[in-house]
């Protein structure tokens, strides 16, 4: 058990430092700075290598470039490997291994070395394993996580998946509804060209996506007519998706714009709270917790780290969690008085179902050392108890509090 637990926290250790580093986590920041240079160091290389006076005179040194970049792409795959139970902390170990695996960026981990190393053992295949190192250029990527500005593209195509996906389809409809008509229209005219249904989606894609390249066009008067009609259309078909992405922008910076305002126009309290084994929060996601209304999870320290919360971030025992609630428009301050029992305090080694409280006085917790009570008739309170509670009057020893 003992073992495990050393595991786990090493491991967690290991994919704080494989993961997006923040400003004062050295070893992460350090990661991330090498990574980024070995990508670009990689296709630097590999573009110098197409030029064949660089390529005689230093083909040796970029040759040992591309040898410890991928040897790097290599180990850091395996570490991510490794770490998979943390990027999918609700699946078990070898699932976790599975959906990294099939995941777009654990295919793009596996491309950007897996074919330098296959020819070793393939080496009929080795022209066709060199297409796939292109992969490595899709690494590029994960620059994306390193900036705010960057990271609003990829907000944005999630926020706007749906609308995207049925423009596309609505433009394949069309692509293959040109192709059909077009068959019809000019396969007399142009058997070769036309030769059947499906010849015509090159000319339907370069006309509708506006491109028109020329090398197939109608020759026909209602294939022209058609072709004329098609072009309009394809004006159209482009601009719905470039609508959603343009929409999707000005969402974007409105949303971000809007919670910058309200930073700086609501005034937002905050209190930090460490979690205990018997506290209902301790094992459960952020999306799963009941927070009232107006409050919400600012950050999360754990073990000396800072975690910014989102809704699969799982809590664990320890945790220093900072809640932030918003403040009441025209709110009455309310006036909360806090006591500490003295030895000669009359409250001392009294029953709270025996004290005589004075009227409009309202008995709200008891902090005994690390422990918080809550106040019911049978608890005795003893010395050095520190009470809190609301009244009007005068209390001994009281300290007033203002929330």
């Amino acid at each position: 058990m003992e073992k495990s637990n050393e595991f786990e926290e090493y491991r967690n250790k290991l994919f704080r430092i494989i993961s997006v580093g923040y400003m004062g986590d050295f070893p992460s920041v350090a990661y991330d700075i090498v990574g980024i240079v070995a990508l670009l160091l990689n296709l630097t290389a590999a573009f110098m290598s197409t030029f064949s006076n660089i390529d005689a005179a230093y083909g040796k040194l970029l040759s040992r470039i591309e040898y410890w970049t991928v040897l790097f792409f290599a180990i850091d795959y395996i570490l991510r490997l490794v770490c998979a139970k943390c990027i999918y902390p609700d699946k078990s170990e070898l699932r976790a291994i599975i959906s990294y695996f099939f995941s777009l960026i654990g295919i793009i981990d596996l491309l950007s070395f897996l074919p330098y190393y296959l020819p070793f053992f393939f080496p009929a295949g080795a022209a066709a394993f060199r297409m796939f190192r292109v992969a490595r250029v899709l690494r590029l990527f994960r620059i994306n996580a390193y900036y705010d500005s960057l990271n609003v593209i990829n907000e944005i195509i999630k926020s706007k998946a749906q609308q995207l996906l049925s423009s596309l389809f609505i433009i394949a409809v069309m692509m293959l509804a040109s192709s059909l008509c077009m068959y019809s229209l000019e396969h007399e005219a142009q058997p070769e060209i036309f030769e059947n249904a499906f010849s015509g989606i090159w000319w339907a894609a370069s006309t509708l996506l506006t491109v028109g390249y020329g090398d197939i066009y109608p020759v026909t008067f209602l294939g022209k007519v058609f072709g004329i009609f098609l072009a309009f259309l394809g004006v159209l078909m482009v601009a719905i998706p470039t609508g959603i992405i343009s929409a999707g922008f000005v969402e974007q910076y409105t949303k971000l714009k809007h919670m910058g305002d309200y930073s700086k126009t609501i005034d937002m309290h905050f209190i930090k709270v460490q979690l205990n084994l018997k506290d209902k929060w301790v094992g459960k996601k952020i999306r799963d917790i009941d927070i009232p209304h107006g409050a919400l999870i600012a950050m999360i320290q754990r073990q000396g780290h800072v975690i910014i919360p989102n809704g699969n971030i799982v809590l664990e025992q320890g945790d220093k969690v900072i809640i932030g609630a918003q403040s009441l428009k025209n709110d009455t301050p309310m006036s909360l008085k806090e006591v500490t029992l003295g030895p000669t305090h009359p409250w001392n080694n009294q029953f709270i179902r025996n004290l005589d409280f004075p009227r409009q006085t309202i008995l709200l917790s008891i902090k005994r050392g690390p422990r918080t009570i809550i106040p019911k008739g049978g608890v005795k309170l003893q010395k050095g108890d520190t009470i809190v509670v609301i009244s009007k009057v005068h209390l001994p020893e009281e300290d007033e509090i203002k929330v």
